[in-house]
């Protein structure tokens, strides 16, 4: 559970801006989403090596 301390004379608006912000960062909504459907290993494997491509491909045009 996410806790965040609310300083005196500080605006609500502040506030929750903090939490979305730590919300966001620890992966918590990333974690959702990816459970409601089921990938299969192999998928999984197959998107991480397109993305691993893909960074590689940009990677290699940087240097030219």
């Amino acid at each position: 559970m996410l806790k965040i301390e609310v300083n005196s004379g500080e605006n609500i608006d502040r506030a929750l801006k903090r939490y979305k912000n730590k919300f966001n960062r620890t992966g918590i909504k990333r974690d959702l989403q990816s459970r409601r459907q089921y990938t299969k290993p192999s998928e999984l494997k197959r998107t991480q090596l397109q993305k691993a491509e893909y960074i590689q491909s940009l990677k290699d045009a940087e240097q030219f």
